[in-house]
Protein backbone atom coordinates (compact mmCIF):
# COMPACT_ATOMS: atom_id res chain seq x y z
CA UNK A 1 0.00 0.00 0.00
CA UNK A 2 1.31 3.42 -0.90
CA UNK A 3 1.67 5.82 2.00
CA UNK A 4 -0.18 8.49 -0.01
CA UNK A 5 -3.38 6.43 -0.37
CA UNK A 6 -6.43 7.36 1.68
CA UNK A 7 -8.40 5.16 4.04
CA UNK A 8 -11.56 3.37 2.97
CA UNK A 9 -13.56 5.80 5.10
CA UNK A 10 -12.03 8.92 3.57
CA UNK A 11 -12.46 7.59 0.03
CA UNK A 12 -16.14 6.74 0.51
CA UNK A 13 -17.38 9.74 2.47
CA UNK A 14 -19.05 12.61 0.58
CA UNK A 15 -18.70 16.26 1.59
CA UNK A 16 -21.80 18.02 2.90
CA UNK A 17 -23.75 19.37 -0.10
CA UNK A 18 -25.61 21.90 2.05
CA UNK A 19 -22.35 23.42 3.26
CA UNK A 20 -21.05 23.35 -0.32
CA UNK A 21 -24.05 25.33 -1.62
CA UNK A 22 -23.73 27.83 1.21
CA UNK A 23 -20.00 28.23 0.56
CA UNK A 24 -20.59 28.83 -3.16
CA UNK A 25 -23.28 31.43 -2.43
CA UNK A 26 -20.98 33.23 0.02
CA UNK A 27 -18.14 33.18 -2.50
CA UNK A 28 -20.38 34.79 -5.12
CA UNK A 29 -21.47 37.42 -2.61
CA UNK A 30 -17.83 38.14 -1.76
CA UNK A 31 -17.20 38.65 -5.46
CA UNK A 32 -19.89 41.31 -5.56
CA UNK A 33 -22.81 39.26 -6.89
CA UNK A 34 -26.34 39.89 -5.60
CA UNK A 35 -27.16 36.38 -4.36
CA UNK A 36 -30.39 35.25 -2.75
CA UNK A 37 -29.22 32.44 -0.49
CA UNK A 38 -31.71 29.79 0.61
CA UNK A 39 -29.12 27.12 1.33
CA UNK A 40 -27.96 27.64 4.90
CA UNK A 41 -29.59 25.65 7.68
CA UNK A 42 -29.00 28.15 10.46
CA UNK A 43 -31.06 30.92 12.07
CA UNK A 44 -30.12 34.40 10.88
CA UNK A 45 -30.48 35.81 14.40
CA UNK A 46 -27.76 36.39 16.96
CA UNK A 47 -27.40 34.19 20.03
CA UNK A 48 -29.40 35.71 22.93
CA UNK A 49 -27.31 38.21 24.82
CA UNK A 50 -27.62 36.56 28.23
CA UNK A 51 -26.22 33.31 26.83
CA UNK A 52 -23.24 35.14 25.33
CA UNK A 53 -22.68 36.95 28.60
CA UNK A 54 -22.62 33.66 30.54
CA UNK A 55 -19.98 32.31 28.18
CA UNK A 56 -17.93 35.52 28.45
CA UNK A 57 -18.12 35.34 32.25
CA UNK A 58 -16.93 31.72 32.16
CA UNK A 59 -13.94 32.83 30.12
CA UNK A 60 -13.23 35.69 32.49
CA UNK A 61 -13.50 33.29 35.44
CA UNK A 62 -10.93 30.95 33.91
CA UNK A 63 -13.33 28.18 32.88
CA UNK A 64 -10.94 27.19 30.11
CA UNK A 65 -9.76 23.75 31.20
CA UNK A 66 -10.93 20.24 30.39
CA UNK A 67 -14.45 19.33 31.42
CA UNK A 68 -15.75 15.80 32.05
CA UNK A 69 -16.07 13.94 28.75
CA UNK A 70 -19.86 13.65 29.07
CA UNK A 71 -20.34 17.32 29.94
CA UNK A 72 -20.52 19.65 32.91
CA UNK A 73 -22.44 17.90 35.75
CA UNK A 74 -24.88 20.81 36.36
CA UNK A 75 -25.64 20.99 32.63
CA UNK A 76 -26.33 17.25 32.47
CA UNK A 77 -28.55 17.53 35.55
CA UNK A 78 -30.64 20.30 33.99
CA UNK A 79 -30.88 18.43 30.69
CA UNK A 80 -32.11 15.32 32.52
CA UNK A 81 -34.73 17.47 34.26
CA UNK A 82 -35.71 19.07 30.95
CA UNK A 83 -36.33 15.70 29.28
CA UNK A 84 -38.52 14.57 32.15
CA UNK A 85 -40.56 17.76 32.50
CA UNK A 86 -40.79 18.93 28.88
CA UNK A 87 -40.42 15.78 26.80
CA UNK A 88 -42.35 13.45 29.07
CA UNK A 89 -39.69 10.77 29.46
CA UNK A 90 -40.52 9.01 32.72
CA UNK A 91 -37.02 8.76 34.11
CA UNK A 92 -33.77 10.36 32.99
CA UNK A 93 -30.66 10.36 35.15
CA UNK A 94 -27.67 12.64 34.49
CA UNK A 95 -25.64 9.49 33.72
CA UNK A 96 -27.86 9.03 30.65
CA UNK A 97 -26.96 12.44 29.23
CA UNK A 98 -23.94 13.31 27.09
CA UNK A 99 -23.07 16.82 25.88
CA UNK A 100 -21.06 16.74 22.66
CA UNK A 101 -19.40 19.17 20.22
CA UNK A 102 -22.54 19.62 18.11
CA UNK A 103 -25.78 17.83 17.31
CA UNK A 104 -24.11 16.33 14.26
CA UNK A 105 -21.50 14.68 16.46
CA UNK A 106 -24.22 13.43 18.82
CA UNK A 107 -25.83 11.67 15.85
CA UNK A 108 -22.54 10.17 14.74
CA UNK A 109 -21.67 8.91 18.22
CA UNK A 110 -25.14 7.37 18.60
CA UNK A 111 -24.57 5.37 15.42
CA UNK A 112 -20.93 4.57 16.18
CA UNK A 113 -21.77 3.30 19.66
CA UNK A 114 -24.46 0.88 18.48
CA UNK A 115 -23.82 -0.11 14.85
CA UNK A 116 -21.13 -2.42 13.48
CA UNK A 117 -19.98 -3.60 10.04
CA UNK A 118 -22.71 -5.75 8.53
CA UNK A 119 -25.53 -3.97 10.35
CA UNK A 120 -28.28 -2.14 8.47
CA UNK A 121 -29.62 1.26 9.45
CA UNK A 122 -33.01 2.24 8.03
CA UNK A 123 -32.96 5.86 6.87
CA UNK A 124 -36.28 7.35 5.72
CA UNK A 125 -35.93 9.68 2.75
CA UNK A 126 -35.98 12.61 2.34
CA UNK A 127 -33.20 12.54 4.92
CA UNK A 128 -30.70 14.98 6.37
CA UNK A 129 -27.62 14.72 4.17
CA UNK A 130 -25.27 13.46 6.91
CA UNK A 131 -27.17 10.38 8.09
CA UNK A 132 -26.05 8.00 5.31
CA UNK A 133 -22.45 9.17 5.56
CA UNK A 134 -22.41 8.62 9.32
CA UNK A 135 -23.76 5.11 8.88
CA UNK A 136 -21.08 4.33 6.32
CA UNK A 137 -18.36 5.76 8.58
CA UNK A 138 -19.47 3.28 11.25
CA UNK A 139 -19.04 0.47 8.72
CA UNK A 140 -22.77 -0.21 8.59
CA UNK A 141 -25.08 -0.02 5.57
CA UNK A 142 -27.83 2.60 5.09
CA UNK A 143 -31.13 1.23 3.80
CA UNK A 144 -33.52 3.81 2.42
CA UNK A 145 -37.30 3.97 2.39
CA UNK A 146 -38.88 6.88 0.51
CA UNK A 147 -41.87 9.01 1.44
CA UNK A 148 -42.72 11.75 -1.04
CA UNK A 149 -45.04 14.72 -0.84
CA UNK A 150 -47.97 12.44 -1.71
CA UNK A 151 -47.70 11.00 1.81
CA UNK A 152 -46.60 14.15 3.59
CA UNK A 153 -42.94 13.04 3.57
CA UNK A 154 -43.68 10.51 6.34
CA UNK A 155 -42.99 6.78 6.09
CA UNK A 156 -45.72 4.33 7.03
CA UNK A 157 -45.58 1.31 9.36
CA UNK A 158 -46.02 -0.96 6.33
CA UNK A 159 -42.99 0.59 4.64
CA UNK A 160 -40.91 0.13 7.78
CA UNK A 161 -41.99 -3.48 8.30
CA UNK A 162 -41.07 -4.29 4.69
CA UNK A 163 -37.58 -2.83 5.20
CA UNK A 164 -36.76 -4.70 8.43
CA UNK A 165 -34.36 -7.66 8.15
CA UNK A 166 -32.39 -9.70 10.69
CA UNK A 167 -29.54 -7.24 10.06
CA UNK A 168 -31.59 -4.17 11.07
CA UNK A 169 -29.87 -2.41 13.93
CA UNK A 170 -31.38 1.08 13.92
CA UNK A 171 -34.08 3.33 12.50
CA UNK A 172 -33.23 7.00 12.07
CA UNK A 173 -36.26 9.15 12.88
CA UNK A 174 -36.04 12.90 12.30
CA UNK A 175 -39.14 14.76 13.50
CA UNK A 176 -39.41 17.69 12.98
CA UNK A 177 -37.66 17.05 9.69
CA UNK A 178 -34.81 18.55 7.78
CA UNK A 179 -35.32 19.00 4.79
CA UNK A 180 -39.13 18.85 4.64
CA UNK A 181 -40.39 20.57 7.79
CA UNK A 182 -42.75 17.61 8.31
CA UNK A 183 -43.60 16.40 11.80
CA UNK A 184 -45.00 13.01 12.84
CA UNK A 185 -48.05 12.86 15.07
CA UNK A 186 -47.83 10.89 18.30
CA UNK A 187 -49.88 8.06 16.81
CA UNK A 188 -47.73 7.89 13.67
CA UNK A 189 -44.54 7.76 15.71
CA UNK A 190 -45.90 5.22 18.21
CA UNK A 191 -46.65 2.84 15.35
CA UNK A 192 -43.05 3.05 14.11
CA UNK A 193 -41.55 2.66 17.58
CA UNK A 194 -43.71 -0.39 18.21
CA UNK A 195 -42.07 -2.07 15.21
CA UNK A 196 -38.65 -1.27 16.68
CA UNK A 197 -39.70 -2.85 19.97
CA UNK A 198 -41.11 -5.94 18.26
CA UNK A 199 -37.91 -6.44 16.25
CA UNK A 200 -35.49 -5.26 18.95
CA UNK A 201 -33.60 -2.48 17.18
CA UNK A 202 -32.65 1.05 18.18
CA UNK A 203 -34.33 4.27 17.14
CA UNK A 204 -32.16 7.35 16.83
CA UNK A 205 -34.60 10.22 17.29
CA UNK A 206 -33.09 13.47 16.00
CA UNK A 207 -35.10 16.24 17.68
CA UNK A 208 -32.87 19.23 16.95
CA UNK A 209 -35.88 21.28 15.69
CA UNK A 210 -38.21 20.35 18.57
CA UNK A 211 -39.09 23.96 19.47
CA UNK A 212 -39.52 25.38 15.96
CA UNK A 213 -43.21 24.54 15.49
CA UNK A 214 -46.14 26.22 13.68
CA UNK A 215 -49.88 25.84 13.16
CA UNK A 216 -50.39 24.54 16.69
CA UNK A 217 -48.60 21.21 16.15
CA UNK A 218 -47.00 19.38 19.08
CA UNK A 219 -43.65 17.65 19.19
CA UNK A 220 -43.47 14.19 20.80
CA UNK A 221 -40.32 12.37 21.93
CA UNK A 222 -40.42 8.64 21.14
CA UNK A 223 -38.51 7.87 24.34
CA UNK A 224 -41.62 9.00 26.24
CA UNK A 225 -43.75 6.13 24.90
CA UNK A 226 -42.98 3.77 27.78
CA UNK A 227 -40.08 1.86 29.36
CA UNK A 228 -39.43 -0.38 26.33
CA UNK A 229 -39.26 2.66 24.07
CA UNK A 230 -37.01 4.52 26.50
CA UNK A 231 -34.60 1.57 26.48
CA UNK A 232 -34.29 1.55 22.68
CA UNK A 233 -34.60 5.22 21.74
CA UNK A 234 -31.48 7.38 21.57
CA UNK A 235 -32.58 11.02 21.63
CA UNK A 236 -30.24 13.54 20.03
CA UNK A 237 -30.67 17.31 19.90
CA UNK A 238 -28.67 20.42 20.73
CA UNK A 239 -28.65 24.16 21.19
CA UNK A 240 -27.86 25.23 17.60
CA UNK A 241 -31.29 25.78 16.10
CA UNK A 242 -33.28 26.65 19.22
CA UNK A 243 -30.99 29.40 20.47
CA UNK A 244 -29.20 30.33 17.24
CA UNK A 245 -25.97 28.80 18.54
CA UNK A 246 -24.81 26.96 15.42
CA UNK A 247 -21.17 27.98 15.76
CA UNK A 248 -21.02 27.07 19.45
CA UNK A 249 -21.07 23.36 18.56
CA UNK A 250 -23.13 21.97 21.44
CA UNK A 251 -25.14 18.80 20.97
CA UNK A 252 -26.97 16.57 23.42
CA UNK A 253 -27.73 12.87 23.66
CA UNK A 254 -29.98 10.88 25.98
CA UNK A 255 -29.94 7.08 26.01
CA UNK A 256 -29.96 4.13 28.36
CA UNK A 257 -26.93 4.16 30.64
CA UNK A 258 -25.05 1.47 28.71
CA UNK A 259 -25.27 3.38 25.44
CA UNK A 260 -24.64 6.74 27.12
CA UNK A 261 -21.46 5.41 28.75
CA UNK A 262 -20.25 4.02 25.42
CA UNK A 263 -20.91 7.39 23.77
CA UNK A 264 -19.00 9.20 26.52
CA UNK A 265 -16.09 6.76 26.17
CA UNK A 266 -15.95 7.30 22.40
CA UNK A 267 -16.05 11.04 22.93
CA UNK A 268 -13.26 10.87 25.50
CA UNK A 269 -11.01 9.31 22.87
CA UNK A 270 -11.97 11.62 20.01
CA UNK A 271 -12.77 15.15 21.20
CA UNK A 272 -12.24 14.87 24.99
CA UNK A 273 -15.23 17.12 25.68
CA UNK A 274 -17.40 19.86 24.25
CA UNK A 275 -15.82 23.30 24.65
CA UNK A 276 -15.92 24.08 28.36
CA UNK A 277 -16.83 27.77 28.32
CA UNK A 278 -19.47 27.21 25.62
CA UNK A 279 -21.20 24.78 27.97
CA UNK A 280 -21.66 27.59 30.49
CA UNK A 281 -23.63 29.48 27.86
CA UNK A 282 -25.84 26.43 27.39
CA UNK A 283 -26.21 26.18 31.14
CA UNK A 284 -27.55 29.74 31.24
CA UNK A 285 -30.12 28.88 28.57
CA UNK A 286 -31.52 26.15 30.83
CA UNK A 287 -31.14 28.07 34.10
CA UNK A 288 -33.13 31.03 32.73
CA UNK A 289 -36.06 29.35 30.95
CA UNK A 290 -38.29 32.44 30.74
CA UNK A 291 -35.64 34.40 28.84
CA UNK A 292 -34.92 31.39 26.65
CA UNK A 293 -38.57 30.88 25.77
CA UNK A 294 -38.96 34.58 24.99
CA UNK A 295 -36.02 34.42 22.57
CA UNK A 296 -37.51 31.37 20.83
CA UNK A 297 -40.95 33.01 20.58
CA UNK A 298 -39.40 36.07 18.97
CA UNK A 299 -37.63 33.95 16.36
CA UNK A 300 -40.80 31.98 15.66
CA UNK A 301 -42.76 35.14 14.87
CA UNK A 302 -40.33 35.94 12.07
CA UNK A 303 -39.92 32.34 10.89
CA UNK A 304 -43.68 31.83 10.66
CA UNK A 305 -44.19 34.99 8.62
CA UNK A 306 -41.37 34.01 6.27
CA UNK A 307 -42.68 30.44 6.01
CA UNK A 308 -46.08 31.60 4.79
CA UNK A 309 -44.60 34.23 2.47
CA UNK A 310 -42.28 31.70 0.83
CA UNK A 311 -44.96 29.00 0.69
CA UNK A 312 -47.41 31.32 -1.04
CA UNK A 313 -44.76 32.47 -3.49
CA UNK A 314 -43.68 28.94 -4.39
CA UNK A 315 -47.19 27.63 -4.94
CA UNK A 316 -47.99 30.62 -7.14
CA UNK A 317 -45.32 29.50 -9.64
CA UNK A 318 -46.70 27.34 -12.42
CA UNK A 319 -45.09 23.90 -12.31
CA UNK A 320 -44.05 24.14 -8.63
CA UNK A 321 -45.96 22.44 -5.82
CA UNK A 322 -45.02 22.71 -2.17
CA UNK A 323 -46.31 21.06 0.99
CA UNK A 324 -47.05 23.32 3.97
CA UNK A 325 -44.22 22.64 6.41
CA UNK A 326 -45.27 22.57 10.07
CA UNK A 327 -41.84 22.84 11.72
CA UNK A 328 -38.14 23.74 11.36
CA UNK A 329 -37.32 26.46 8.79
CA UNK A 330 -37.35 24.69 5.43
CA UNK A 331 -39.69 24.21 2.50
CA UNK A 332 -39.19 21.32 0.08
CA UNK A 333 -41.00 22.08 -3.18
CA UNK A 334 -41.48 19.59 -6.00
CA UNK A 335 -39.91 20.88 -9.23
CA UNK A 336 -39.98 17.64 -11.19
CA UNK A 337 -42.39 19.07 -13.79
CA UNK A 338 -39.56 21.02 -15.45
CA UNK A 339 -37.80 17.89 -16.67
CA UNK A 340 -34.45 18.67 -15.07
CA UNK A 341 -32.57 16.75 -12.41
CA UNK A 342 -32.55 18.56 -9.08
CA UNK A 343 -28.81 19.11 -9.52
CA UNK A 344 -29.23 20.71 -12.95
CA UNK A 345 -32.19 22.77 -11.76
CA UNK A 346 -30.23 24.11 -8.78
CA UNK A 347 -27.04 24.75 -10.75
CA UNK A 348 -28.80 26.65 -13.51
CA UNK A 349 -30.87 28.59 -11.00
CA UNK A 350 -27.71 29.79 -9.26
CA UNK A 351 -25.81 30.51 -12.47
CA UNK A 352 -28.63 32.29 -14.28
CA UNK A 353 -30.49 34.09 -11.50
CA UNK A 354 -28.13 33.98 -8.47
CA UNK A 355 -30.62 32.07 -6.30
CA UNK A 356 -29.02 29.37 -4.15
CA UNK A 357 -31.06 26.29 -3.20
CA UNK A 358 -29.99 22.75 -2.29
CA UNK A 359 -30.84 19.99 -4.81
CA UNK A 360 -33.15 17.28 -3.54
CA UNK A 361 -30.90 14.41 -4.59
CA UNK A 362 -28.62 15.38 -1.68
CA UNK A 363 -31.51 14.39 0.60
CA UNK A 364 -32.37 11.21 -1.29
CA UNK A 365 -35.29 12.91 -3.04
CA UNK A 366 -34.80 13.58 -6.73
CA UNK A 367 -37.23 16.10 -8.21
CA UNK A 368 -37.25 18.41 -5.18
CA UNK A 369 -35.16 21.32 -3.90
CA UNK A 370 -34.75 22.65 -0.36
CA UNK A 371 -35.13 26.30 0.55
CA UNK A 372 -34.35 27.65 4.01
CA UNK A 373 -36.44 30.60 5.11
CA UNK A 374 -33.96 31.48 7.84
CA UNK A 375 -33.24 34.62 5.84
CA UNK A 376 -34.55 38.15 5.46
CA UNK A 377 -38.02 38.92 4.06
CA UNK A 378 -36.47 41.05 1.32
CA UNK A 379 -34.36 38.12 0.14
CA UNK A 380 -37.43 35.87 0.10
CA UNK A 381 -39.36 38.36 -2.02
CA UNK A 382 -36.49 38.90 -4.46
CA UNK A 383 -35.71 35.19 -4.60
CA UNK A 384 -39.32 34.27 -5.42
CA UNK A 385 -39.37 36.82 -8.26
CA UNK A 386 -36.19 35.36 -9.72
CA UNK A 387 -37.36 31.77 -9.28
CA UNK A 388 -40.67 32.56 -10.97
CA UNK A 389 -38.85 34.16 -13.89
CA UNK A 390 -36.52 31.17 -14.17
CA UNK A 391 -39.39 28.67 -14.14
CA UNK A 392 -41.36 30.66 -16.72
CA UNK A 393 -38.54 30.10 -19.20
CA UNK A 394 -39.63 26.45 -19.42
Amino acid sequence: MKTSSLSTWAQNVSPSPTLAVDAKAKALKAAGEDVCGFGAGEPDFDTPEFIKEACAKALADGKTKYAPAAGLPPLRELLAKKYIEENGIAEVRPAQVVVSPGGKYSCYLAILATCSPGDEVIVPAPYWVSYPEMVKLAGAEPKFIFAGDDQGFKVTPDQLRAAVTPRTRMLVLNSPSNPTGAIYSKEEMEALVEIAIENDFYVMSDEIYEYLLYDGVTHHSPASFGPEAAERVITVAGFSKTYSMTGWRLGTLVANETVAKAVADLQSQTTSNATTFAQYGALAALERPEESRAAVREMLVHFDRRRLKLLEGLNAIEGVTCERAKAAFYLFPNVSSFGLSSEEFSSRLLEETKVAVVPGHAFGAEGYVRLSYATADAIIEKGIERLASFCSSF
